[in-house]
């Protein structure tokens, strides 16, 4: 017991302090660059994640499963990580060529894409019950992000690149920590491994399970609209009237937390398919409230994106450590990085970086017809899901023979 709670804090630590370096890079960034004229690379640079998600994690993947540690492969990702963080920042504050600077938030992309399925799977390997056990310990990462999107507000870098150095500051902190944690033991070599295999594009084979599939698509599809949340939603709370808006975003998070507390509980008593349906159903609500328009409205709004994004996603990451075998499981997590913060933040980011455009005018942005429309091809999410999830029980019904 005493080892096992030692474990989970180990693990808990990890979770808290990578997600600290998240926040302070991800939710300031479009502050940052629409305050040093760069508003024209916005869309590109969050889809900068989208586009090394097509790259990064299954090749990671494939090494933490068959060739190397996933602890020593997340320590040299975050010292990268840090490294190319503070270079962007540092080009931004002296306003390099904005492709230049493109181009560098790309390597940190490259570099950060991979780290959240990797430690996702350090954290899996550990537990007993996962179905139990993760929604907890994930929510402190969440607390870590809420850490420390408060300490960039409450240092008045909201729009400033300071958030940047000090995101890479606790990068750095997330390498030392590996040290900290007992290396895992990599498999035997395989010499014979194709190119295919060691690249990791082999995992593609789990989209011939049907209901791996759907999910696999209902996160992708699922992740375009939600790709407006931070480049979008700051924006409008400026509009409204709101300062410090990377700790106003934070909102969510605190539901992410109880949702994650609670999320045992679902598991325990639900169909995962009915707690994943009840969060893209939180969705549908929380873009329609948001079309509103109204400060006490898109407040409301935020506090449900985390309960919708954890009964959705964090489950999601549950039901591949289940239904997916041990030797698989590292790249399960990496392929639903590359379908999810890939594809679906790929189309997203620039295609809602589009529908804003065509929203917006002289007279300011429809924020009703912009939220309202993501609302509805959210509530489509929803239906095909409902319409194409079967579940286990389903599958062993199929199995057995009527008489």
């Amino acid at each position: 017991m005493k080892k096992s709670l030692i474990e989970h804090l180990e693990i808990a630590v990890l979770f808290l302090i990578q997600g600290a370096a998240m926040g302070m890079w991800f939710v300031p960034l479009g502050s940052v660059l629409d305050a040093h004229g760069l508003h024209g690379i916005k869309s590109f640079a969050f889809a900068t994640s989208a586009v090394a998600a097509f790259i990064s994690p299954l090749f990671f993947g494939a090494m933490a499963d068959r060739h190397t540690s996933p602890v020593k492969v997340l320590r040299g990702l975050s010292i990268a990580t840090a490294l190319a963080m503070a270079l962007a920042s540092y080009a931004i504050a002296n306003a390099w060529n904005p492709s230049l600077i493109l181009g560098i938030i790309l390597l940190h992309a490259l570099c950060s894409t991979p780290t959240w399925s990797l430690t996702s799977t350090i954290c899996f390997a550990r537990l007993t019950d996962a179905k139990r056990q993760f929604g907890p310990i994930r929510a402190v990462a969440t607390m870590g992000w809420m850490t420390g999107c408060w300490g960039v507000s409450l240092l008045n870098a909201d729009a400033s690149p300071h958030a940047g150095y000090i995101g890479a500051v606790t990068w750095l902190a997330v390498a030392s920590f590996t040290f900290v944690l007992p290396a895992m033991d990599p498999p035997a070599s395989n010499n014979s491994l194709t190119l295919r295999e060691r690249f990791g594009f082999d995992a593609l084979s789990l989209f011939k399970n049907r209901d791996h599939r759907v999910v696999f698509i209902t996160a992708t599809l699922f992740n375009i609209p939600l790709a407006a949340f931070y480049p979008c939603t700051p924006q409008q709370l400026n509009g409204l009237g709101f300062t410090h808006t990377t700790a106003w975003m934070t909102l969510g998070q605190i539901t992410e937390i109880i949702a994650m507390f609670a999320l045992a509980g679902l598991l325990t008593h639900w169909r995962l398919k009915w707690v994943i349906a009840t969060g893209l159903a939180f969705g549908v609500l929380r873009f329609a409230l948001c079309a509103i328009d109204e400060a006490a409205w898109v407040l409301i709004s935020i506090t449900l994106h985390g309960v919708s994004y954890t009964l959705v996603y964090i489950t999601a990451q549950i039901y591949l450590d289940e239904r997916v075998s041990a030797q698989w499981r590292a790249r399960a997590q990496a392929l639903f990085t590359l379908v999810v913060g890939g594809v679906g933040s790929l189309v997203g980011y620039i295609g809602t970086g589009a529908w804003l455009a065509a929203n917006t005018g002289t007279t300011g942005t429809r924020w009703g017809f912009f939220w309202g429309g993501l609302s509805l091809l959210t509530a489509a999410v929803l239906i095909f899901f409902l319409c194409s999830y079967r579940g286990r029980s389903a599958e062993k019904a199929a199995t057995i023979p009527t008489p």
